[in-house]
């Protein structure tokens, strides 16, 4: 076994004057800004391309086949940016992903024919696409970060990565309905073309080759396992979770058992190569190993508080789906003053550590506070939490990269930055799946909880309907809810359900029309025992205006037993959701307090300070 040859310095943070590297910055900011724009941008548009597309079986796999070649390739590309330099992964990252953003767009254009099947399979192939130029674009930008600048100015440029996440965030719904609403949904893609190339000039023009200088062959085989490792676990986690396979189904057995014997093989190999894709080493370095379990923890917690929020947000606060994500804009502004202040504040005071603790003990009082949400929560108190929880986890979007950065040597900033970020995505899917079987669990046991106490003291009749909305309710928890609670057998709220019924009825019966309310009874939309009362109607009792007299009173009791079933189901409906979703929080704080201990475990390392007139100690060196 060969040792790689070690690299001969050359330091462009003092080399490249302030002006190139703010170019070379921006450029890297504007792809960074694709990737970050593509996952929000694309989920306002999804409902019009599944049915443009005819896709709906399909719907899930436009999400999930970016994440997948995203999530996996991260490792890889940063490991081969500190063999061949970040400038040619990161335009390769940028080249590929635009590709794939043109062919999204083209997905279902009849000159592509049967090309992988439909339209919507076209889409699926093509977002696998997007997401492996994706992978490059977030794994090597970070990097580039500690080639460009010194130690001591790191974290309030990092900051500004955070800030562009941020941004993404609330940007991406809001242009994703413009474009689809006043254009097509093929320019939430085709926007990524010009903002792309913008971002390649600057690139291609200002940025040097930026190489460790580390000369060793590529871990091909540890790639390999990697990515055998990766994918069937996010795909085991993620069909799961959304309830496609059951946990115990063979086939995510099968998965989680093939991960865990390629994680076994990955682990052999990279123990044995001399330059290996994720160096074993690195484990030993306190920082690295503290702070990528720090990372991962905060990965779960934080996608959590995002999902869950906007559940909460739709189905309790009533927020439409597609506003959801515009909704959350006051925990996006929180992260990004904690980003942003964060890294500044490093900066100045040379210390990162402390910020990151004060960080995340903020994040811990933010989940506290959500975990107090309830159903009667006005949304300005709802808004003071998302700040809250914002300021908390802010700062750890740039410091603990700066800390990994620190703490290894420069040809290793690109695998060690990369393999932080794989760390903290592969929390956000493991996360999402554990709190998704948590709020499951908890909403069954919610709901019927609830629905116990809301048939105390009640009519039969009112009692009955509740009963049936509960079993209703149940079954639908169990496969996941969505915008909207269902109530009823058909998943509405009975009183706006049964309102078009009520005209029909009255109109039936007014008119003696036997074979309309007949027609009306076969509505599978109606409870089974308002069906069957209907069908028990005699012929006789429309004929006479007494008879329809007595049958109209007989309708009025049993609708005012739906009205008073609906606005107790419904009330129900948001207790069950605010109380399960408030548990999860609760999990959350304990994910949260466990980063914070692995934070605390961290060395408790200084940035290189310089006094005024001086340089700072040397950020990189590459030849």
């Amino acid at each position: 076994m060969t040792t790689p040859t070690p690299p001969t310095p050359i330091n462009y943070a003092q080399t490249l004057d302030l002006r190139t590297k703010r170019v070379i910055l921006l450029g890297v900011l504007l792809g960074l800004f694709l990737s970050a724009l593509d996952q929000t941008i694309v989920s306002t548009a999804l409902p019009r391309i599944v049915s443009d597309l005819n896709g709906l079986n399909l719907y899930a796999w436009v999400t999930t086949a970016y994440l997948l070649t995203n999530t996996a390739l991260v490792p890889i590309y940063g490991k081969l940016s500190d063999l061949y330099g970040r400038k040619p992964i990161l335009m390769f990252g940028i080249v590929v992903f635009l590709i794939g953003s043109a062919l999204c767009g083209l997905a279902g254009e009849p000159f592509l024919g049967n090309l992988f099947g439909g339209g919507i399979e076209q889409l699926v192939v093509f977002r696998g696409l997007q997401g492996v130029g994706a992978a490059a674009l977030g794994s090597v930008a970070f990097a580039i970060i500690a080639d460009l600048f010194e130690p001591v100015d790191r974290p309030r440029y990092q900051g500004l990565f955070g800030a562009v996440f941020g941004l993404s965030s609330v940007l991406g719904p809001l242009l994703g309905g413009f474009l689809t609403d006043q254009l097509s949904w093929r320019w939430v893609f085709y926007v990524n073309l010009p903002i792309g190339l913008v971002a390649l000039a600057f690139i291609a023009a200002k940025m040097p080759r930026l190489a460790s200088g580390l000369q060793a062959k590529v871990d091909w085989l540890g790639a390999f396992l990697i990515l055998l490792f990766t994918v069937p676990l996010l795909l085991a986690l993620t069909w799961g979770a959304n309830g496609t396979y059951a946990w115990t189904s063979p086939t995510l057995l099968g998965l989680l058992g093939l991960s865990a014997a390629a994680l076994v093989a990955f682990v052999a190999v990279e123990s044995r190569h001399p330059s290996p894709i994720l160096p074993l080493t690195l484990f030993r370095n306190r920082t690295f190993a503290w702070g990528a379990l720090a990372r991962f923890l905060i990965g779960a917690a934080f996608l959590g508080a995002i999902l869950f929020l906007s559940l909460y947000l739709v189905n309790v606060q009533g927020v439409s789906a597609t506003a959801a994500g515009t909704a959350t804009i006051p925990l996006t502004i929180g992260l990004i003053i904690g980003s942003v202040g964060s890294g500044q504040i490093a900066s100045r005071i040379g210390r990162y550590k402390v910020l990151m603790l004060v960080g995340l003990m903020t994040a811990a009082l933010g989940f506290f506070a959500l975990s107090t949400l309830t159903a009667d929560t006005p949304y300005n108190g709802v808004v003071l939490r998302m700040v809250l929880l914002g300021l908390g986890l802010g700062p750890a979007l740039p410091l603990y990269t700066t800390a990994l950065q620190l703490a290894v040597k420069p040809w290793e900033i690109g695998v060690a930055t990369s393999a932080g970020q794989f760390f903290q995505q592969m929390g956000s899917t493991i996360g999402t799946a554990v709190f998704g079987a948590l709020l499951t669990a908890g909403l069954a046991t919610q709901l019927s909880t609830n629905f116990e106490r809301a048939r105390e003291g009640q009519p039969p009749a009112v009692q009955a309907i509740l009963t049936q909305n509960e079993r209703a309710a149940a079954a639908s928890a169990g496969g996941g809810f969505g915008e909207g609670a269902p109530a009823g057998e058909s998943g509405q709220d009975p009183a706006a359900a049964f309102g078009e019924v009520r005209r029909q009825l009255d109109a039936a019966v007014n008119s003696g029309n036997a074979a309309a309310l007949g027609q009306i009874a076969q509505n599978p939309a109606l409870p089974q025992g308002f069906r069957e009362g209907l069908g028990r109607i005699p012929t006789e009792a429309l004929a006479t205006p007494e008879g329809r007299a007595g049958v109209q009173q007989t309708l009025d009791g049993q609708f005012r037993a739906f009205e008073v079933a609906g606005q107790k189901t419904a009330r129900v409906v948001k207790e069950s959701f605010a109380g399960a979703i408030a548990n999860i929080y609760r999990w959350s704080i304990g994910v949260i307090l466990l980063a914070l201990l692995a934070t605390a475990m961290m060395p408790n390392l200084s940035l290189p300070t310089r006094r005024k007139g001086e340089r700072a100690a040397p950020a990189h060196v590459e030849v």
